[in-house]
């Protein structure tokens, strides 16, 4: 059964295809990752640190080629690509150079004398399932600091990137990694059932839907797992007052089209105070028809094809819905003609509670705005969503941003700019976008044993 298959997005093609993992070959797989993880965990982690510092070197040597292939799996336009390649490469180079620090034991003063200290150690082998529309990254801020703190990785990657998922594993490889430590391996969802529940897998990692996080998060629950979910988002974009009002719409726009829109943290929901509400819609629309799809291995393409017709499809749903109850579009709304899966960039104003687009995300280069009267408005608009990952706030008053950023139900907030990523920064979301964090040193907190060490004093 085939399951795993590139599907050039720009063009419909199929270019190659891979079957599902065999019984036998996830057996295989579990028993692999479980006997790696003994010598893996147990190697020096000065050791594992230089290991995984090939990792980055090697993501830029073969930046060219990594961003190639992730253009023709999943459409991300040429120059967004190898700054993914860039970013990971990044990341990499973080935990190997601040991991070994993160892991140093703990000392505790406590009553009664004695020594007692806290030791950061690994837990085994975990499973990722990871999503297409960060095919290197998504994979590199699970298992950068997984791998230096000494588990193991079996990692599920998304159908239609299987050639970046190969990539991927081939990198561990060539960087030194240990057979076993990191296994690629194509499964289906019964299929990672069955690994989450498997008592040689002490966690799983999955960054996708919602509907995805729920049904790992119940297996896991089930059978006593560990698991961090980065779900979908929602993120606000808040403007309460503008000394640049073009440069705002700037950011509007490359916040709202980057990656061809498919982000989690993305800007989707434009929060817009009245005064300046009627002027941002003018120009921010006129910003957002400005933008023409295009080839995604051209250096100048900002806006690429959507991952597959499915995706493009589904938007469309969401938002003729949206213009069926009355909502105003004021742009877009409908498929590029021709081959692929390109997808007019568009703007949707005057939506309300009853349609889709009000509280569900839109995967794509669709944006809604929203007019409030201030700043506590504002923040119950944004806060009314079910998600809860990140957020932007613009204003020239810092500190009335920091103040309304405070207030917002959300993992992240950016003053000024819309969402960016760093190794050295913490990632993740509340509510429905999630539980746990990814990155920086709070990376390297989740899928630990936090031993206690105690020698008492001497009676």
């Amino acid at each position: 059964m085939t399951a795993y298959k590139t599907v050039n997005p720009a063009t419909g093609e199929t270019l190659k295809e891979y079957p599902l993992a065999t019984a036998g070959e996830m057996e295989q797989s579990l028993a692999a990752s479980h006997a790696a993880y003994r010598d893996w965990s147990s190697t020096a982690v000065d050791e594992r640190a230089k290991v995984i510092g090939r990792v980055a070197e090697i993501y830029t040597e073969r930046t060219d080629e990594l961003a190639r292939l992730i253009a023709t799996e999943m459409g991300k336009p040429l120059t967004q690509a190898k700054g993914e390649v860039k970013l990971v490469a990044s990341i990499f180079s973080y935990y190997a150079t601040e991991g070994p620090g993160f892991l140093a034991d703990e000392p505790l003063d406590v009553a009664g004398g004695g020594d007692a200290f806290v030791r950061t150690a690994p837990i085994g082998t975990l499973l990722g399932i990871m999503p297409w529309n960060y095919p290197y990254y998504q994979v590199a801020r699970f298992a950068a600091p997984n791998l230096l703190l000494g588990n193991t990785i079996m990692l599920k990657h998304a159908g239609n990137c299987p050639q970046s998922a190969v990539a991927i594993e081939q990198i561990f490889k060539d960087a030194g990694l240990p057979d076993g430590a990191y296994i690629n391996i194509f499964l289906d969802n019964d299929q990672v059932a069955e690994v989450i529940a498997d008592p040689r897998v002490q966690g799983v990692s999955l960054t996708g839907s919602e509907r995805a996080g729920a049904a790992v998060g119940e297996v896991a629950g089930r059978n006593l797992k560990k698991f961090v979910l980065e779900l979908g988002g929602s993120d606000p974009f808040i403007v309460l007052d503008a000394d640049d009002l073009d440069a705002t719409v700037k950011a509007a726009v490359n916040g709202r089209i980057t990656n061809g829109g498919q982000a989690c943290t993305a800007s989707k929901r434009f929060i817009i105070v009245e005064d300046l509400y009627e002027s941002f819609v003018e120009k921010f629309t006129a910003g957002m028809a400005g933008v023409t799809p295009g080839d995604p291995l051209l250096a100048e393409t900002k806006l690429g094809p959507l991952s597959s017709q499915r995706a493009v499809d589904d938007l469309i749903e969401q938002i003729q819905d949206a213009v069926d109850k009355g909502a105003t579009l004021r742009t877009g709304g409908h498929q590029v003609e021709g081959p692929g899966s390109f997808m007019e960039p568009t703007v949707l104003t005057d939506v309300t509670p009853d349609m889709r687009a009000f509280s569900e995300e839109l995967f794509g280069p669709a944006a809604v705005v929203y007019k409030v009267a201030d700043a506590k408005e504002a923040i119950d608009l944004a806060n009314g969503s079910p998600y809860g990952l990140g957020g932007s706030v613009f204003s020239a008053d810092v500190q009335k941003a920091q103040d309304t950023a405070d207030q917002l139900e959300t993992g992240m907030v950016f003053i000024n700019s819309v969402a960016q990523t760093q190794a050295d920064l913490p990632f993740g979301g509340v509510k429905r976008s999630g539980v746990g964090r990814e990155l920086a040193r709070f990376g390297m907190d989740e899928f630990v044993n936090k031993k206690l060490i105690r020698t008492p004093r001497k009676a």
